[in-house]
């Protein structure tokens, strides 16, 4: 197994549907920059600061991506249910997730601009599911993503459920982004 094919394992952050990309990230927060490295670190703060209680997927309202005035979450793996990044295209929403800890996305469906903007970025790993895992999976479960064998495991519940594999997109999301992946293979210089 090699190393960019490793388990991805981390606690749960469930989802409901059509999450988008101004609830993602809200417009008032697309002021810092994200070359200034303390200014970066903003947008995980802010990271879902934008979801209404019932997108959250939780009987009890919505719990915040980070606490307080962190900046990284401690929750590495969303789940979510369809269409997943919907609204504008801006890059930050996937960039926001990444820096605030998150490593994958597992949801039945993606808005496409989203998902080509998690991969093209190399931000983060944009899995697919074959059903609705958001009904199943819970807030704080402790996940593992088999990335050899298409599986997701919820280590918490002792479940397993298949995903789809990344197909075309693999090289891209496994080099870092479209423009390691063209520097690896002599597109660019």
């Amino acid at each position: 197994m090699s190393k960019k094919t490793e388990p991805i394992k981390g606690k749960a952050f469930v989802l409901g549907k059509n999450v988008d990309t101004d609830q993602i990230i809200p417009a008032a927060h697309l002021v810092y920059s994200l070359d200034d490295p303390e200014e970066r670190k903003l947008y995980g703060k802010y990271a879902l600061s934008g979801v209404p209680s019932e997108k959250s997927g939780l009987p009890q309202g919505n719990i915040p991506l980070t606490q307080d005035d962190q900046t990284e979450s401690e929750f590495s793996i969303i789940v979510a249910s369809d269409n997943f990044g919907c609204g504008s295209s801006r890059e930050h929403a996937p960039a926001c997730l990444e820096i605030a800890g998150i490593k994958a996305i597992v949801t039945p469906s993606y808005a496409r601009i989203f998902y080509r903007n998690s991969v093209d970025g190399g931000f983060l790993i944009p899995f697919e599911s074959f059903d609705d895992l958001s009904k199943e999976v819970h807030t704080g479960d402790e996940l593992e993503i088999d990335q050899e064998n298409h599986v997701l495991k919820n280590l918490t519940q002792n479940k397993e459920y298949n995903i789809k594999p990344l197909g075309s997109v693999a090289d891209i999301v496994h080099a870092g982004g479209i423009f390691e992946y063209a520097r690896k293979h002599g597109m660019v210089a």
